[in-house]
């Protein structure tokens, strides 16, 4: 008999949600600022353990200052972001990457080398780069993967140049606001790795699309 009677229990619970009127059912309460912050801030806090997580530091005290130091960046980094979108709207334009740019590189500048440092009080320079890949996504590892994947013939001089122009993405994308900032940086630099290689004899786009025809449920990370 128990499950006759839970059956009928769930329709009696569907009944009741599913034929509230339509404005109680539209009636969610609005978002207030404490839980948007604490929304934030819980974010940051996993965003933070995860880079942490990677570092896997054995000194509790380095690894709470590396904490510290990666938490007050991200709310900087925020308070930026506030700043110039707000301009950006008193200016009338859109709040995108296209139009964030400019600020972005002089606003961002003081809170790069300061944070750096920082880290470079608590961590050696490879784990100093190890954090900039984590909070990047490791994105020039995976697009320096998929140029020599796709791209045949590649010389020692030209992974080079990709290598260098990846890790100039890295070094701006780690003050990008979001994730959707940090990739549009690095289609920037991506943009100029094909340029540099048509100009060395290759065709990207062709090995792009030769590379899509051989891997067409993959997604490809050199191109948008």
């Amino acid at each position: 008999m128990k499950k006759p009677l839970l059956a009928y229990s769930a329709i009696l619970v569907a009944a009741v949600f599913f034929t509230r009127p339509a404005a109680a059912q539209m009636s969610t309460p609005a978002v207030t600022e404490a839980e948007k912050e604490a929304f934030y801030a819980t974010t940051i806090e996993n965003r933070t353990a995860d880079i942490l997580k990677g570092l896997d530091l054995s000194d509790l005290a380095k690894s709470n200052a590396v904490h510290d130091v990666l938490v007050a960046q991200y709310h900087e980094l925020r308070v930026r972001d506030a700043e110039i979108d707000t301009r950006l709207k008193v200016d009338g334009k859109e709040v995108n990457y296209a139009n964030r740019a400019a600020q972005l590189a002089v606003q961002s500048k003081l809170l790069h080398d300061q944070f750096l440092a920082k880290l470079a009080a608590s961590l050696t320079p490879e784990q100093v780069e190890q954090v900039k890949d984590l909070m990047t996504y490791h994105k020039v590892k995976v697009t320096y993967d998929a140029y020599c994947a796709m791209v045949s013939g590649l010389t020692d001089a030209e992974k080079a140049k990709i290598m260098e122009l990846l890790k100039a993405a890295r070094e701006e994308a780690i003050d990008g606001g979001s994730a959707p900032e940090k990739s549009a940086i690095f289609q920037k630099y991506k943009d100029q790795i094909n340029s540099y290689l048509d100009a060395q004899g290759h065709d990207t786009a062709k090995a792009f699309a030769d590379w899509k025809a051989k891997n067409p449920d993959t997604n490809n990370p050199v191109v948008k």
